[in-house]
């Protein structure tokens, strides 16, 4: 698989940089229900064949990718939590942990 396959295959599938794995089974299968031979598109016969071989790309790719267990990752994914762990300890924003201790 190169880059560019990869890149047709989301565009195939109408997705964007950051999937994941569900969000692309989910994508297949309403495309399946869309353009199956049997549901009456005139094209359906080939656009299907894009879409699905599209997704065994896009499955092959996330079934070998290793994930990243680090702190940094993990932030990266949970923007929200960098927040709250950046200011906790900020009056403004909620106060410190021992004042959230005593209420």
């Amino acid at each position: 698989m190169t880059f560019n396959e990869l890149q047709k295959s989301l565009e195939i599938l109408g997705l964007y940089d950051r999937v994941t794995m569900k969000q692309v089974k989910s994508r297949h299968r309403e495309l399946v229900k869309r353009y199956h031979p049997d549901s009456g598109e005139t094209a359906g016969g080939e656009q299907i064949q894009l879409i699905n071989a599209a997704y065994r790309i896009l499955s092959e790719y996330l079934e070998s990718y290793c994930f990243s267990f680090s702190e940094e990752e993990f932030y990266s994914q949970n923007p929200e939590e960098r927040m709250r762990l950046q200011f906790i300890d900020n009056a403004l924003w909620g106060g410190s942990r021992e004042q959230r201790g005593k209420n």
